[in-house]
């Protein structure tokens, strides 16, 4: 019997409000100078077997969210980031990024304060404060179409806001559906058909639906149902998706600036968001979101080239 090859990839696992984030620290093939951006471009065209491995099954599972910690080509970022998921990569993660911080406290990178981030999509500051939760000044966000009409099979006519919130929104206020854990499967078969038809239908970059409804727990403004690009649900309150959501509420007017929004994901869990305005004329926002994360284990992955599931399995 000979020694299979084995490569090892360090990993620190984390949950935000409920929703994994897996932080790659070491063992991946190098990706070469330039941008996060640059680097990522790397990553999806040389090396995306690596991120099949890292989070689909049998090491990881659809919810997963994994983070690859690089070299930021800023000086003044503490670190680089590039987030992807079971199908592909994000521009933004704002869990990940509360995830992420958690994370580099842990392993004793950073101290509570802030600290630039360089992602795909642009440089963020995240603070650590006092308390161990984390404060995301998430990239520039706004809402493109408002009110768009979509024609889904089986469902009808439904009219949702178009929105950037450092990923693609289609945000549709939920009357007709209870957003309730138990109408998970529901939920997501809806949101799924959805997404199906706001690509078809002229929106192809749309790649997270965004349910909203009344808030379960008093103390919250409102409740949220968001499918991922894989058509996992999100377990927190999505950080890029309260940005959205919050360029929707700058938009019409209906929150001031620097008011606290307090937004609950499916299972109840919290993210305090507020903004402020960066252009009133484009309704451009700077959101800030600030929820909490928990270290959850520290592993080693490993990669054997012999197993034929080493890359993970896809569907």
């Amino acid at each position: 019997m000979t020694t299979p090859s084995i490569r090892r990839l360090r990993i620190l696992d984390s949950h935000t409000g409920g929703e994994p984030t897996r932080v790659v620290l070491d063992g991946m093939p190098d990706l070469g100078p330039g941008s996060v951006a640059d680097q990522l471009a790397r990553f999806r065209n040389q090396y995306d077997t690596y991120r099949s491995a890292i989070v689909n099954e049998p090491r990881g599972s659809d919810v997963l969210v994994g983070a690859l910690l690089v070299p930021p080509s800023d000086p003044t970022c503490v670190c680089g980031v590039i987030f992807f998921n079971n199908v592909g990569y994000l521009g933004m993660c704002g869990h990940g990024t509360i995830g992420l911080m958690v994370t580099l406290f842990h392993l004793g990178r950073i101290q509570p304060g802030t600290h630039r981030i360089e992602t795909s999509v642009g440089i963020i500051t995240a603070t650590l404060n006092p308390d161990g939760s984390v404060s995301v000044a998430n990239v520039p966000s706004y809402r493109k179409q408002k009110a768009v009409p979509i024609q889904v099979p089986e469902i009808g006519t439904v009219h949702g806001d178009l929105v950037w919130g450092g990923n693609w929104f289609f945000l549709v206020d939920s009357d007709r559906w209870e957003l309730d854990l138990k109408q998970i499967d529901t939920l997501t078969e809806v949101t799924w058909r959805i997404r199906k038809a706001v690509n078809a239908q002229g929106y192809p970059e749309v790649d997270h639906i965004e349910l909203f409804g009344p808030p379960q727990n008093p103390k919250a403004h409102s409740r949220n149902f968001v499918l991922c690009p894989g058509k996992a649900y999100d377990r927190s309150p999505c950080g890029t998706g309260t940005s959205a959501k919050l360029a929707c509420l700058a938009a019409d007017r209906k929150l001031e600036e620097n008011a606290e929004w307090i937004q609950e994901s499916i299972l109840g869990s919290q993210f305090r968001g507020s903004f402020q305005w960066l252009d009133r004329t484009a309704r451009t926002i700077s959101p800030r979101v600030t929820g909490t994360a928990f270290v959850t284990g520290e592993a080693t992955l490993l990669l054997n080239a012999e197993d034929p599931f080493c890359w993970g399995i896809r569907t």
